[in-house]
Parts: C-alpha cells; structure tokens; sequence
C-alpha cells in the first residue's frame, strides 16, 4: 500500500510539474479549481480522513488549512467558498507542496506501523484517498485546459500530452439481446458506494455504434445547421445555446457556420490540427442528446453501457475506455438500497444524486488503474470542459 500510495502522490505532482507558479494559481470559473488547490485539498483529504483518525497524537500541519481546502464536507466545518478558490494567493506553491511533504512523511510511518487500530478501516480509509486523489489527477488536466484556452497566445501544457486515437473508420451498429442483465460493483477490489450494490435490472434488445461519434460527424451536424435548429434541442439545451452563443464543441477554432472545416483546436498541447477521424471531445450532455436526435437515434442508458461492455458477443465494440466519457441517458440516481460510506465520507457522492448525468467509461485524461465497467461518473448536462463524448444507441 505504501508503494501505490507512493506512486499515486508522485504522479499528481508530475501533472502539476510543466505549470508555473502563476499557472497553478488561476481560476479560470466556479466550476474549475486552481492546480494549487487540487495539490492542497488532496492532502487536506489524507490528513482529515486518514491522518487524524488513526494516527495517534497527530496534529494538523496548519489549523488554517483545515477551512481553506476542505470541498464540500459539512460534518468536517466551514469551508472558503469554492468560487474564490482562486483568490487563495497564501499560502503559496511552495507552501503546499511543504505541507505535501508532511502528510507524506506522517503517511509513509502510519503505512509502515503494524499496529493500526482498526485495520480495515483505515485500509479502506488510504483507498479512498488513492481513489479521491486520481479523480483530481484528471481535473487537474481538464481544469487547467480551460485556463490556458482563455489566454490569447495559447500556452501549451506539455509538448507530450495525450490527444485522442483518431482512425476508427466508419461506425456500424453492434446489436445486443437485452434481457435480464447484472450491473454494479461486485467481486474483489474497489469501489465507489455509488456503484453499488450489484443488482439486476431488465433491458429490452437494443444496440450500440461500434465507434465514438467523430469530429467529422460533428461538423456534418454543424453544417445541417444542428446549432441552429430548436427541434433536435431539449428545452435547456436550447436555453444554453441560445444564452452562451454555442456554435461548436469547446475548443474547436474557427469553427464557423458555413460549414467549412476548423481550422485547428485547443488541447493540452496547444493549438492542435483539426481532425475529422478523431472522437468528438469537450461536449455536453445537451449537445450530445441533440445530436443523437439529429442523427435519428439515441444515447444509451447506463445499464445498457455496462451490459455492453461485459458482452462478449460484442467485440466490435471500440474505445469504451480511454479516449472520452460518453454521455448516457441515465439520471445519476442511487441503486436499490443504495447505503452510502461510513462517517465523513457518506458526503462523497450520495448528496449529489439530483439533476446530474451519468457518463461511462473514462478519458485520455483518466490516471492509469482507475477504470472499470461499473464506474459511474456523473456532471451537469451543460458541463463541456471535461473530456466528455458519446456513443450513439438504438432501440431494436
């Protein structure tokens, strides 16, 4: 456990490594955290949830730091409202990364201690932080994207930042017998509460692309005035074009309306070519419905992209994981005799199951060892800074 929890810290701070002072600082909306706070509140999290429950006579780095990077935890006190976090100019870079340094070391003795109170309990404890810590390990990247998409040289993050796969070739329909199917966590190794417990749920036959909708599919939605249509928009979805003037994914530069190609798109890497083959990335819910709508088909529900992903008559199936979330049609709803987490961690995701989506699979930007079939992740439908795509379904 010390070496994961080891590795897992290291690869935080080598995602915050290519920024600046000034980079980690900036917030760049309310939906967005500054890279200082994600390196604070992560250790925040190891020292309240893991530091001082179990390791005796521990004390707090800094009695400050107890409001300043605590998110959204009310059992655990007040908290520097989450919009501001970027007016949090003290404490500096280089006193979050001490106080990195000294939950690491009070970490590295209570991993190395025999004799933990309550074992398993902490064991659980130190897993949820290593899985709390690489959730923010793909915020960092999508939270600082925005920031520097704001700034009129666009700065380039890494030279070497993953972009999506593009090449897929044309998508075909991959069809599936439905029926009564398990979905949920079940088995050995970790979990979020929310995705349990296990149970069945009952699908008609349906089927699913074998491909991520494209850049390519996009722009043809674009060029038959998809921005421009009400009919294939849901009534909030057509309130937000309307409002923020959306013509085009985020990120898409020049993308116009007269139907011409863009002429490139801001990534991790900067400015980047435009490609038709790659999976369409950094879109809402909104924009995903509407264009499953134009395309004469639908998003999938949840359970049908899980069931999916276990079916083994399905090989044609491609980049469930790694290149975008894709959208589902699927409320971010508590399963059956749902229970949350014990203690402060029953706020880890239970309070939020009201007027979100759920998304499946994971992203480029996803920290390797951090996926499975039943991962439920979940944002606002108008969220398009995340890496966020879809695959389209249909009934049979």
């Amino acid at each position: 456990m010390l070496e994961r929890y080891l590795r897992v810290r290291s690869e935080t701070e080598a995602r915050a490594a290519p920024l600046s002072a000034e980079d980690q600082g900036v917030q760049s909306m309310p939906d967005a955290s500054p890279t200082k706070w994600h390196l604070a509140h992560t250790t925040w999290f190891f020292e309240v949830m893991v530091l001082m429950p179990f390791l005796a006579g521990y004390r707090p780095c800094n009695d400050c730091y107890l409001e300043l990077f605590n998110s959204y935890y009310e059992s655990l006190g007040p908290r520097h409202p989450r919009p501001q976090r970027g007016m949090l100019t003290r404490p500096g870079l280089a006193e979050v990364m001490q106080y990195r340094a000294a939950v690491d070391i009070a970490m590295r003795q209570l991993l190395d201690a025999s004799d933990v109170p309550q074992r398993a309990r902490f064991a659980a404890a130190v897993e949820l932080g290593l899985n709390h810590e690489q959730q923010h390990q793909e915020l960092m990247w999508t939270d600082i994207q925005h920031a520097l998409s704001l700034n009129p040289i666009s700065p380039v993050y890494s030279a070497t930042a993953p972009l999506p796969r593009g090449g897929a070739g044309t998508s075909s329909w991959i069809d599936l017998p439905g029926g009564e199917v398990e979905v949920g966590h079940t088995g050995a190794g970790f979990a979020f509460d929310n995705e349990t417990p296990c149970h069945r749920v009952r699908l008609a036959p349906f089927g699913l692309a074998s491909q991520l909708v494209s850049n390519g599919d996009m722009l043809a939605f674009i060029r038959d005035g998809g921005y421009r249509r009400a009919s294939v928009w849901l009534s909030d979805g057509w309130a937000q074009v309307q409002a923020q003037g959306w013509q085009a994914p985020l990120y898409w530069r020049t993308a116009g309306t007269d139907g011409g190609e863009p002429a490139s798109r801001f990534s991790l890497r900067g400015e980047v070519p435009w490609r038709a083959d790659e999976p369409a990335c950094h879109l809402s819910f909104y924009e995903a419905a509407a264009y499953a709508e134009w395309a004469g088909a639908r998003l999938p529900t949840e359970f049908e992209w899980e069931a999916a992903s276990h079916h083994r008559d399905a090989p044609g199936l491609s980049d469930l994981f790694g290149q975008v979330w894709q959208w589902t049609r699927s409320s971010y709803d508590p399963y059956p005799r749902f229970k949350p987490m014990a203690g402060a961690a029953a706020e880890y995701n239970g309070k939020f199951m009201v007027g979100q989506l759920v998304l499946r699979g994971s992203s480029l930007a996803t920290p390797a060892g951090h996926t499975r079939p039943s991962y439920r992740n979940f944002f606002s439908p108008a969220a398009r800074w995340q890496f966020t795509g879809l695959r389209l379904a249909r009934d049979l």
